[in-house]
């Protein structure tokens, strides 16, 4: 039979629920106790009449006969009436199909494969000789067995023929021959002369042979016809250990006549001395219904509907009767009935011709032929909750074999919960345990699995492990060939030890010994050298290069639960290590040392793999060993181990934990616990590399992982966290691929780069550091590429002293400082990154540090957007900073950055804010909506600011003030709420080339000793005055175009003066140059027409000056004051009112200045006589209101 494998399939289906097709064909009841033992073991022989045989008395014949069948003997006599030499059958009833008087043909079923030999004289008159194959069923033992036997006698018999009834008589010499019914036909079986066979039930699944090679029922001889039914193929079911051989011959002479009544007599004389009966192959063609034989072609067989194959329906009893559709209800359904060793179908058969002899022959294959077996009786009468039960005391290979027997045993023996608990029993796991592929072990729930028994698909990959479990080596177990260690180090050199030894076997000539060492997932068997399993060379061939590692995997080892301290594990082969026990496996399976390395990998583990275990290093403090090269993992050059599931723990206070060093060490470090270790975690030095996966590294002494020396691992989704130093470290040219790892609550940086090292993190997560995120110092590089960088104490990225990273895509928000903080002459490349929600600057630069920082998004920060201070410089481009809480971006402190097509909006202060010697460029960016300023400059700050947009701005478009200084030119300055620049307080700018328009106040506004170049502007369209000059300033105007002004083009006032040379002024409203009382500019080559001159006309219209300028602008006229309506310095008259509504008052002129008429206003007591209704405002201005001014926040 097939080697017993281990196969899946649901749990089992109760047969009682069966319906329809799915119902396997049953043959009809025959009658006898199917229980009785007499049934199952004795071999019935049809008796002749009298006077028919040659020796009819039961003592003048003499006969002799042996079978043996895996050892055993078993004898059974012959019929009384006749004399008889051959094999008895064992177990099983001997059957043989009728012979016909007419056609003096024999009919012979043998199974091809097996042998068997006899040989006799007798006085028939002929010869013949026959081979025939003798085939033994024990049905009780669920077994096949071999048997062999030799005989040799003579006979000679006649018996009548007939071919009436189901379970016709038969008289044999040398054999015992019974007519059965199909139902005989197919259970019983005779052994007979030296030979071994494997019975095959009609109800057995088992592969059958190919109809092809039998077409029909070949002639042997003209007297004779013999049928070769299906071969075995297969191995015995318990016993495939043994091999089937044997020889058989037999001659015989044989007569035959035929008589038309049931009262005549005829001889037929069998021309073998044995007879196997053998169901055939669906393609074979069988008698049906009691059709005649006689030289006729057999029938089909019957069609029956079932969920058994067809060719194991097929193989039902030969001859059987379908009489009702009883055979189709399920066991339960059908009426129980007890059966008899007599029958009436045998006494029928008998008819009345048989005489005493036929009536004996009758009973004889009634009771022996027609009853059903044990087998039938187990495969489709026993309750499946029988079975189960049953089935729960065998092992795993018993029900690996009980699958083979038919559809049914394979359902039940396929039940989840006996393979959980012969599972259980053996490996411990809550859970099956799964080896995908090489170097990889892991759980998963049934209910998610998608095996139909995961539990026996977990035995089947695991069955080739032998294991460690002190106390189990010396313990019987029978039936099991799995391998028990007391000590790890003994299963480690096991697998050498049996392959030396069967090396040394197979050299010597002893044959083709076996070695297990759990090597080959095979099915082991006891052997005289021990359990079989894996060959020598199997074993052999695993160690070499060349052989594929997924064809001969390495020794598999399970260490069961206990505390393994002192041994020394120094692996260099592909040997495998895996906890086994009950709930949390690790925990439970500790291997401890205090002296040297827990476990050490060196070359030759390519493929090594530990698991699901808790290695610890633990060297005594009052130790004088020196353990600064001891870890509790170390592994070396050229090796790349697999290290699954474990905890890891060490109290060295001068070693890592884990140290992986050298050239070509690579291994895997996945799903492990390295925590609470007074030193570093995770050590990686001297140019080795290796994957680390979905580790937790946490509170450990120094860093969580170091990377050293030109190492480059790659790390995925680990878990990193509360160290007592830095997360990461990385220095001396150490590299490596960082990827997703959770870096938080460590005290020192989350990440640190120092000297030279160049590691890549992506899509990591550093957050909650007691300092920084990412610490970059000391010619440290790196590329960090998409992290969340968030809620650290300090800034979230420090870059210092030289260092040049690189900081792309992160999201960096809500530090408890700043975002990024680049000192100390850092550098870097800082860009696409979100930078959000920081307490101090989202970027702060200084110390002569000089990044690139382009493309981000820096906003609604709780401080400015960018500081630059100290020196700092940069190149600060196409970023998009807004509605930060101070000033978009400040520079201050002799720092010169370039800031270029930057969008820098909704500032809640300034825009750019330049102070205390800030400097700079600042070159095509778009600055607006802020609620002060879009620029400000001041204390000697002295920019380059060109080709920006400047708008928006709710006090103002660019403000200096405070001695600021500075180069604006060719910037759009527009739609700003008050002037478009303001120059005030000592303040001495240039304006080049710019173009300041549409402001809902002046163009420029120079006061309170303002000083300033304006050359080559183009101002227009502003609400007020172009240019407002007052208050002791003194510019300088030159080639400026002033224009289309709802006010006047120039307006001089407040004792100010001014350098007017080549401007145009025209189309302004209130008239081109407007000089107050006591003005005295320098005026040279200015081309001032076109104004419209408004206050004239409205003077000498006789019109309230308020009518024209409302109290938005401020027309320059002679005012008065009228004493006799109490006016103040504040209130001002215009001359019209003075004839017309204050006539006869004493008035006073004051001077020819700029205001608004507080008369036509209706702010005096006396309602103008020239103006409609009051308005609000009650004051005259003199001047534009002053800019609001930044207060300086000293942050550092």
């Amino acid at each position: 039979m097939p080697s017993a494998s281990f196969t899946s399939s649901r749990t089992y289906v109760r047969r009682s629920r069966r319906k329809g097709a799915n119902r396997i064909a049953m043959p009809n009841r025959p009658t006898g106790n199917i229980m009785d033992p007499m049934l199952q073991q004795n071999v019935s022989g049809a008796a002749p009449g009298p006077g028919t045989s040659s020796g009819s008395a039961a003592g003048s014949g003499s006969g002799s006969g042996s079978s043996s069948a895996g050892g055993s003997t078993s004898s059974a006599s012959t019929s009384a009436a006749g004399n008889s030499s051959g094999a008895t059958a064992a177990g099983g009833a001997a059957a043989a199909p009728p012979t016909q008087a007419g056609a003096g043909n024999s009919t012979n079923y043998f199974d091809s494969g097996q042998g068997a030999s006899g040989s006799g004289s007798g006085s028939g008159g002929g010869s013949a000789s026959g081979f025939a194959a003798i085939v033994v069923y024990n049905a009780l033992q669920l077994m096949d067995t071999t048997e062999s036997s030799s005989s040799s006698g003579t006979a000679s018999s006649t018996a009548p023929a007939s071919t009436k009834s189901s379970c016709a008589p038969a008289t044999a010499s040398g054999a015992n021959a019974a007519s059965t019914s199909a139902a005989a036909a197919a259970a019983a079986a005779a052994s007979a002369a030296s030979g071994s066979g494997s019975h095959q039930s009609p109800y057995d699944l088992r592969r059958k042979i190919s109809s092809s090679s039998h077409e029909q029922w070949p002639n042997a001889s003209p007297a004779s016809a013999v049928l070769v039914g299906p071969a075995s193929s297969s191995p015995p079911l318990v016993n495939p250990g043994a091999s089937p051989s044997g020889s058989s011959s037999s001659s015989s002479t044989s007569t035959s006549s035929s008589s038309s009544t049931s009262s005549s007599s005829s001889s037929s004389s069998s021309a073998s001395s044995s007879a196997n009966v053998q169901a055939p192959s669906t393609s074979a063609t069988f008698p049906v219904n009691n059709a005649p034989t006689t030289g006729a072609t057999l029938a089909q067989p019957p069609n029956v509907h079932s969920s058994v194959p067809q060719q194991h329906c097929g193989a039902l009893p030969v001859g059987a009767a379908i009489e009702d559709n009883n055979y189709m209800l399920p066991a339960r359904k059908r009426s129980r009935r007890l059966y008899t060793q007599g029958g009436e179908t045998g006494a029928a058969a008998g008819g009345s011709g048989g005489g005493e002899a036929a009536g004996a022959g009758t009973a004889a294959a009634g009771g022996a032929g027609c009853a059903p077996t044990a087998a039938q009786y187990l495969q489709y009468e026993l309750p499946d909750e029988v079975l189960l039960a049953i089935f729960s005391y065998l092992l795993e290979h018993d029900l690996c074999r009980l699958a083979l027997v038919c559809k049914r045993f394979n359902t039940i023996a396929n039940d989840t919960e006996l393979w959980k608990r012969l599972y259980q029993s053996v490996f411990e796991y809550d859970l099956p345990l799964f080896n995908p592929e090489l170097c990889k072990f892991v759980f998963e729930k049934p209910e998610d699995s998608d095996y139909s028994n995961p539990w026996k698909e977990s035995f089947h990959q695991l069955n080739r492990g032998v294991h460690v479990r002190p106390g189990y080596q010396e313990r019987p177990r029978s039936g099991r060939s799995i391998v028990f260690f007391n000590t790890i180090q003994a299963a480690l050199d096991y697998p050498e030890e049996r392959a030396a030894a069967g090396a040394f076997a197979s050299a010597s000539g002893a044959g083709s010994a076996n070695v297990t060492a759990g090597l080959s997932n095979t099915s082991a068997s006891a052997g005289a050298g021990g359990a079989g399993g894996a060959s020598v060379n199997a074993l052999v061939n695993m160690y070499e290069e060349q052989v594929t590692p997924t064809e001969h995997p390495g020794p598999l080892i399970f260490l069961h639960a206990g505390h393994y301290k002192g041994e020394y594990l120094f692996i260099d082969s592909d040997v495998a290590l895996v906890g086994a026990a009950p709930g949390n496996v690790a925990e439970s399976v500790i291997l401890e040392r205090e002296a040297g390395s827990t476990v050490m990998f060196v070359e030759g583990a390519k493929y090594a793999y530990v698991g699901y275990l808790t290695l610890k290093f633990s060297p005594e403090v009052t130790s004088t060993v020196s353990h600064h090269k001891h870890y509790c993992l170390d592994i070396g050059e050229n090796c790349s181990p697999t290290v699954d599931n474990c905890i890891i723990r060490s109290t060295s206070v001068v070693g890592a934990a884990v140290c992986v060093g050298g050239v070509n060490a690579n291994p895997v470090i996945r799903n492990c616990d390295i925590s609470d270790c007074e030193n570093v975690g995770l050590y990686v030095t001297d140019y080795a590399q290796g994957t680390y996966e979905h580790n937790e590294i946490s509170r450990n002494a120094l860093a969580g992982i170091w990377v050293k020396n030109f190492a480059s691992p790659i790390m995925r989704e680990n878990h990193i966290h509360h160290g007592r130093d830095v997360g990461i470290f990385t220095f001396e040219n150490g590299m490596g691929y960082f990827e997703k790892n959770d870096i938080h609550n460590n005290r020192i940086a989350g990440f640190e780069v120092k000297a030279g090292a160049n590691p890549t993190v992506v899509k990591c997560e550093i957050h909650h550091g007691q300092t920084g995120g990412i610490y970059v110092h000391e010619n440290g590089l790196g590329q960090f590429i998409e992290n969340r960088i968030h809620s650290n104490n300090f800034a979230g990225v420090w870059i210092t002293s030289n260092s040049n990273p690189t900081i792309r895509k992160n999201e960096i928000y809500n530090g408890h400082q700043g975002g990024v903080y680049i000192f100390g002459e850092g550098r870097g490349l800082i860009e696409h990154n979100n930078i959000y929600g920081n307490a101090l600057a989202g970027i702060q630069i200084r110390t002569n540090s000089d990044p690139i920082v382009r493309h981000n998004k820096i906003h609604h920060g709780q401080h400015g957007g960018i500081y630059v201070h100290e020196k700092g410089q940069g190149l600060i481009e196409e970023n998009e900073v807004y509605s930060n809480t101070l000033a978009g971006v400040w520079i201050t402190t002799g720092s010169t950055p370039v800031l270029r097509r930057n969008r820098i909006h909704s500032g809640k202060q300034v825009g750019v804010y330049f102070y205390d010697n800030g400097h700079g460029k600042l070159e095509d960016n778009d600055i607006f909506n802020h609620l002060y300023s879009g620029v400000q400059i001041r204390t000697g700050s002295n920019p380059v600011i060109r080709g920006n947009k400047i708008w928006g701005g709710q006090n103002g478009g660019v403000l200096v003030y405070n001695g600021g200084l500075g180069l604006l030119e060719q910037n759009e300055i527009f739609d700003n709420a008050m002037a478009g620049v303001w120059i005030k307080t000592d303040s001495n700018p240039t304006l080049k080339r710019n173009k300041i328009y549409d402001g809902r106040d002046g163009g420029i506004c120079i006061f309170n000793g303002g000083k300033g170049i304006l050359e080559e502007n183009d101002i227009f369209r502003n609400t007020q005055a172009g240019v407002l000059i007052s208050t002791q300033s003194h510019p300088i105007l030159r080639r400026n175009r002033i224009y289309d002004g709802q006010a006047a083009g120039v307006e001089i006032t407040n004792n100010a003066t001014a350098t007017l040379e080549h401007n145009q002024i025209f189309k302004n409203k209130f008239g081109g140059l407007c000089l107050a009382s006591g003005v005295q500019p320098i005026t040279r080559g200015n081309s001032i027409f076109n104004n419209e001159d408004e206050v004239e006309k409205a003077v000498s219209s006789g019109q309230c000056l308020y009518k024209i300028s409302s109290y938005t602008s401020f027309p320059m006229h002679d005012f008065y004051r009228c004493q006799t309506c109490n006016t103040t310095d504040r209130n001002a008259i215009c001359v019209n009112c003075i004839k017309n509504c204050h006539a006869g008052h004493d008035v006073e002129f004051i001077r020819h200045d700029r205001f608004f008429c507080d008369c036509g206003a209706g702010t005096l007591s006396n309602q103008c006589q020239l103006q409609g209704e009051p308005t609000q405002d009650t004051d005259t201005l003199y001047d534009s209101a002053a800019p609001m001014e930044s207060h300086t926040l000293m942050v550092n």
